[in-house]
């Protein structure tokens, strides 16, 4: 009776940041891009440093009419936010924020698992374009197929490269192989599986399926009010993810520096904290690629660099051994 309460109770922590984490970082965005491009809005809004800006687009969503367009495949319309938002609750169980216990359900497979239903995510996209009998989602949706096939081969070799490291697939097992001189030595695979996450999720400067001066908004053109809400949210929920899966595999995850791991789950947050704060600076900071300049960065640069990182990780392998 034990392990199943204790099992219910780290799916409730699991869920719990699923729905609280994306908001904070929803609510740290509007306040980061405030200060970096002079917003007044996020900045003021209800007073004391835009306390308000998250109840106000909450309210703006909320009474906004849920519309289907009339040629649309209703029920795949409806289905599709789900679709784009439930793959990133199912990642968040397996991450492990420190060691022991604190993982929502233990895998020995972890990457595997994680690398699959991420992609399951882009497919919310790609009905959503589909199903909305708009050319311009139609358009944004080919977009997305386009790049989850050319960014999800690096991701998956960068991934590669570190459980070749630490000699198993679990996540908590290359928590518990990890040395921090790993870090130089897997800079390059961390920055290739970083960059090709954010391809994945369509954030700038890879947001070519939403490119709203070419093609309104993409897949998401015809949705309105709470169903429009879920698609953001899933953006920010997979923000979450993708820096919190940085960090396991990359840097170190509840391991601090100097031997001081006993902080434990708050290393973890402050690691993927700064990562989201990296994503953020990236929108502001960065025109969006044009799509033939996106397919060469994935095709010539981040797969490359990726087979290096493999090629260089069995090197290092042999040497150590």
């Amino acid at each position: 009776m034990s392990d199943i309460l204790d099992v219910a109770v780290r799916l409730a922590a699991v869920f719990v940041a699923f729905l609280v984490l994306p908001l904070v970082l929803g609510q740290t965005e509007h306040k980061v891009m405030a200060h970096m491009q002079g917003r007044l809005g996020p900045m003021y809004a209800g007073g004391f440093h835009g306390w308000a800006q998250l109840m106000a687009d909450a309210v703006k969503f909320a009474q906004k009419e849920d519309i289907v367009p009339a040629g649309a495949d209703r029920r795949i319309f409806q289905l599709a936010p789900a679709v784009a938002l439930l793959p990133y609750l199912l990642v968040l169980v397996v991450i492990p924020i420190g060691p022991g216990n604190a993982v929502g359900e233990f895998i020995d497979a972890g990457i595997f698992f994680v690398l699959a239903v991420l992609g399951i995510g882009v497919l919310g996209s790609l009905m959503a374009g589909w199903a909305s009998a708009n050319k311009f989602s139609l358009l944004g949706g080919l977009r997305t197929a386009a790049q989850l096939m050319a960014y999800e081969l690096p991701m998956l070799l960068a991934a590669a490269s570190v459980a070749m490291a630490a000699g198993t697939l679990s996540l908590p097992g290359i928590l518990e192989a990890f040395h921090w001189w790993w870090v130089p030595w897997q800079i390059v695979g961390g920055l290739v599986f970083f960059t090709a996450g954010l391809a994945e999720l369509q954030r700038p400067p890879f947001d070519m399926p939403v490119a709203d001066s070419e093609i309104i908004f993409g897949a998401y053109t015809e949705y309105t009010g709470l169903r429009f809400a879920l698609f953001l949210l899933a953006e920010f929920a997979g923000i979450v993810v993708l820096c919190a899966l940085t960090t396991v595999l990359f840097l170190g995850g509840w391991h601090g520096p100097f031997g001081a791991d006993g902080l434990g789950p708050v290393w973890t947050l402050l690691k993927t904290a700064l990562l989201a704060f990296v994503v953020i600076w990236l929108r502001v900071s960065y025109p969006r690629l044009r799509e033939d300049q996106l397919q060469k960065l994935a095709w010539t640069v981040l797969i490359p660099l990726a087979l290096a990182q493999i090629a260089l990780t069995g090197v290092v392998k042999v040497v150590i051994q």
